[in-house]
């Protein structure tokens, strides 16, 4: 590997390090390119060479991630036992407490999400395949198994779930709830949803 493509992955990483603890820090909002550029001792031109913004920056920082996080999963989602329903609480139990951990950051996500100057760079909320998948190969587990209806609006039922799992957040950006409360909500909704899938 030659010495610029070294520099310019060091440079890399050290930016996405930088951005990622800022955003977490002071949120996305207040988080400057500057000062990301100063935490990551590089200069404010190095991190437009290697990204196109600030929210370019933040949809790296969460593929980088949660790339670890979802290479486990998919792996034990084929090893998880129980029903379908118990399942997808467990699903989705495993990402609350991995994004608790730094709730901010995962806030911003959000937030960025539903901004209207989004660049097509941008991966914002939703829209990771990696984890869709997951849930939708679980759905149709459901439907083989007899335990969801089988004429079910599978993208319905996803929009559904990934809609009640982000608005859970409003309670951990007002404080009032951690990744234990907003399991525990989550699995509620997760229950309520299944109630008119199953087969009649």
């Amino acid at each position: 590997m030659g010495v610029r493509v070294t520099q310019k992955l060091e440079t890399r990483r050290r930016v996405l390090e930088a951005a990622r603890d800022l955003f977490n820090e002071i949120g996305y909002e207040e988080t400057t390119i500057r000062a990301v550029a100063e935490r990551a001792g590089v200069s404010v031109g190095s991190v437009f060479t290697t990204f196109a913004s600030k929210a370019d920056v933040l949809s790296q920082v969460m593929d980088d991630r949660v790339d670890a996080l979802y290479s486990e999963l998919e792996h034990v989602a084929r090893h998880m036992r129980g029903s379908i329903l118990d399942r997808l609480c467990s699903l989705f139990s495993i990402h609350y407490e991995f994004e608790c951990r730094r709730v901010r950051l995962f806030l911003a996500h959000i937030a960025a999400s539903f901004s209207p100057s989004l660049e097509n760079s941008t991966v914002p909320y939703g829209r990771n395949e990696r984890f869709k998948s997951m849930i939708i190969d679980m759905l149709h587990e459901g439907q083989r198994k007899g335990e969801v209806r089988a004429d079910a609006d599978l993208e319905l039922i996803l929009d559904t779930l990934m809609g009640a799992y982000a608005w859970n957040y409003r309670l951990a950006a007002a404080g009032r709830a951690d990744h234990v409360v907003m399991t525990e909500i989550m699995e509620r909704q997760i229950r309520l949803i299944f109630h008119g899938l199953l087969p009649r």
